[in-house]
């Protein structure tokens, strides 16, 4: 349910990095000794390591996939499938194969050209395909003439996933003969081995199994998962056909076990699926494509408005999702507020110059994807495209044929405009309920005595953090931002709403501090003008105890405060569990995992790292809490959201888990306890 808000502190070190210990200045007067004594920690060319062909990747993977968690174990699956898509949008390939086995390993498989197999001219004794397996930034996409779009051109490359496999089998069918050839941790088992004459097969045919010692024995793919992201895939690109197939055993939930995913409408059928049972605002929704947009490009949009949900946008570039957007984003955002604001002045309705991009795509459903050479992202993950050209390239295709759309169908264009300055008129009316000075509200308020405020009277930018006990709330009043952040303790385990009869919940004190504090009503009654801090961020002590605060928590706001979540305002502080100190040197870990990877990467050479736990927020001094968890900047908050596709599985979920029926809860145990470690108990 917790997404990141804030980016963690970067690794600053690059590879040739060492730990060079500090030297004290010569005397004044005297000259520095060029003579260095044994073990004085001097530095020459024979401390610089250089870290050869793959071994980068495997020493840190953070650099290349974002990291070892789950999201990072899945980015390896997109690597594969982009390499296949790309084979696909280029006319190569018609289908894709996506096969999920017992034992934890993926293939996939297309009807392309094949990797190429032939020696590369700088590497005489190498195949093409063992060069483009074990050298980082190898491939046909960077000189354009392979490809003109491509998913895979800035993405890390089938090396690195190669890399960070302890099993990576490789098939190539190509001019009718079968080559094949093994790595294990990304070296070569042995040469490029000709398996004799095929006629009736083509293509690649990739399977790996992520090492364990990258991700952790416990690590694997998630069905469900894996499943969306080949069917998204699908969508992008109508003329691929995607064959899903998983092992029986590895499905727990209503992910299926085989399927064909071809969808001849693209966007415009991705669009009606995620639309299914709402009410739209016009009876057409916004659609086209754009083939030839610039020099090399093309540019595909679907688009319709509708009540009783939250607005979403789903863009892409080259088939590859963008969560982050991008300019490709902005170009869509700037069509559509030009069009409405040129259309209202057309039709002499002056509020229409007060629309913003938000009141536009606030209640839209949107769907984007553009094809574009050499397209620029930030980060190597691909998450947000930089791409200047996007931006012009999107404006100009989606701009001429919304203008058209609006003036072919009045009736519609002004029920739209209607619906989009009714939009822009309510942000306008809770800007200035907002604007209202929080001091003057204030003393209408009968706030809770533990309450601890902040001094400024605007809500933008202001902060509450909910924190457990005396203990935690005293140093967390000591490490503030007394300006602009607010602390409420709260003693022991709060109500959990979710198995409490309504008379309970009215009489329980803890709550009723929580809701005066925040200044708020509960369910319909929630006005978000009301809200008295812009981010209401839980902190709790980083083990079970703390986990479970945080959970009934959590409840709370789902069951009694609902749209405060789907406004964006709920967080999770991440305080760490240890503290590694190595003379001067002293380092934060939030979990077991991260203190062994601090460990094994940040501590070398002599001296003791002396890691202590801590038991709880209260034990740490308020510098350390201020450092860590409460300094913006700083910290690392997770916002708490609940995706619009999966509102009803998180409904179900906490019934199940915090409901007043413990069989159910028995029930999870028993299912899930096979896959619970890192008990801390």
């Amino acid at each position: 349910m917790a997404a990141p808000k804030t980016r963690k502190p970067a690794d600053t070190d690059d590879l040739f990095s060492i730990a060079a210990s500090p030297k004290p200045a010569a005397k004044a007067g005297k000259p520095a000794s060029t003579k260095a004594a044994k073990g004085d920690g001097t530095y020459s060319a024979k401390d610089i390591e250089v870290l050869e062909g793959l071994e980068p990747v495997r020493r840190r993977p953070g650099m290349y996939i974002g990291g070892t968690d789950e999201k990072a174990l899945h980015h390896l699956f997109a690597e594969v499938l982009d390499n296949s898509m790309d084979e696909a949008v280029a006319g190569h390939a018609n289908w894709i194969e996506v096969t999920f086995d017992e034992d934890g390993s993926l293939t996939v498989a297309d009807n392309g050209r094949g990797i190429p197999v032939d020696p590369h001219p700088k590497f005489k004794n190498k195949s093409a395909l063992e060069v483009i397996l074990t050298t980082l930034h190898s491939g046909g996409k960077f000189g354009g003439k392979a490809y003109e779009t491509s998913g895979g051109l800035h993405g890390v490359g089938v090396s690195v996933v190669n890399a960070l496999s302890d099993r990576f089998e490789v098939e190539v069918a190509r001019d009718q003969t079968l080559y094949t050839q093994s790595y294990v941790r990304g070296a070569p088992t042995g040469k490029l081995a000709d398996k004799g004459r095929v006629h009736n097969r083509r293509g690649t045919r990739i399977t790996f199994h992520p090492d364990p010692e990258i991700f952790g024995k416990g690590a694997r793919f998630i069905p469900k998962r894996l499943y969306k992201m080949a069917r998204s895939k699908a969508y992008l690109f109508g003329g691929v056909e995607i064959r899903w197939s998983c092992a029986a055993s590895l499905i727990g939930d209503d992910t299926p076990q085989s399927e064909v995913l071809h969808f001849p409408g693209g966007l415009v059928d991705y669009l009606k699926a995620s639309l299914q049972g709402y009410d739209t605002v016009t009876a057409d929704a916004f659609t086209g494509k754009v083939s030839k947009a610039g020099s090399h490009g093309s540019v595909e949009w679907a688009i319709s408005w509708f009540g009783g949900g939250d607005g979403f946008l789903h863009s892409y570039c080259n088939t590859v999702p963008t969560t982050e957007g991008g300019t490709h984003e902005a170009g869509l955002r700037a069509a559509l507020v030009k069009g409405l604001k040129a259309y209202g002045d057309m039709v002499g309705n002056r509020k229409a110059g007060q629309i913003q991009a938000d009141d536009v795509l606030g209640t839209a459903g949107a769907m984007l994807s553009v094809f574009i050479r050499e397209p620029e992202f930030q980060g190597q993950t691909k998450e947000k495209l930089s791409s200047p050209e996007a931006q012009r390239l999107v404006e100009k295709a989606i701009g001429d044929h919304f203008d058209h759309w609006l003036t072919a169908a009045p009736l519609q264009a002004n029920k739209l405009l209607d619906w989009v300055i009714d939009r822009a008129d309510e942000r306008l009316r809770r800007r200035q309920e907002k604007d209202v000075a929080r001091k003057s509200a204030t003393r209408k308020l009968r706030l809770p005595g533990k309450l601890a405020d902040c001094s400024q009277s605007a809500a933008d930018g202001s902060e509450i953090f909910i924190v457990e006990g005396d203990s935690a709330g005293g140093s967390a009043k000591q490490a503030r931002d007394r300006a602009s952040q607010a602390i409420l303790p709260l003693r022991g385990k709060i109500l959990n709403v979710a198995s409490a009869s309504g008379a309970k919940l009215a009489q329980n004190q803890q709550i009723s501090d929580l809701i005066q504090a925040l200044g708020v009503r509960t369910g319909s009654h929630y006005r978000e003008a009301d809200l008295r801090y812009d981010k209401v961020i839980i902190m709790t002590d980083a083990d079970v105890d703390g986990a479970h605060i945080a959970s009934l928590l959590i409840t709370f706001f789902y069951r009694e405060l609902p749209e405060l979540i789907r406004q964006g305002h709920l967080y999770m502080a991440a305080p760490p569990l240890y503290k590694l100190t190595q003379g001067g040197k002293t380092l934060y870990a939030r979990d077991d995992a991260h203190k062994d990877e601090l460990l094994d990467k940040e501590f070398s050479g002599k001296g003791k790292v002396e890691v202590s736990r801590f038991k709880g927020l209260g034990e740490m001094m308020p510098a350390q809490l201020k450092e860590t968890t409460m300094a913006r900047g700083k910290r690392t908050l997770l916002r708490v959201v609940v995706p619009a596709d999966e509102a009803k599985e998180t409904g179900i979920a906490i019934e199940r888990l915090m409901g007043g029926k413990p069989e159910l809860r028995f029930q999870f145990i028993q299912e899930h306890a096979a896959f619970a470690r890192d008990l801390d108990i």
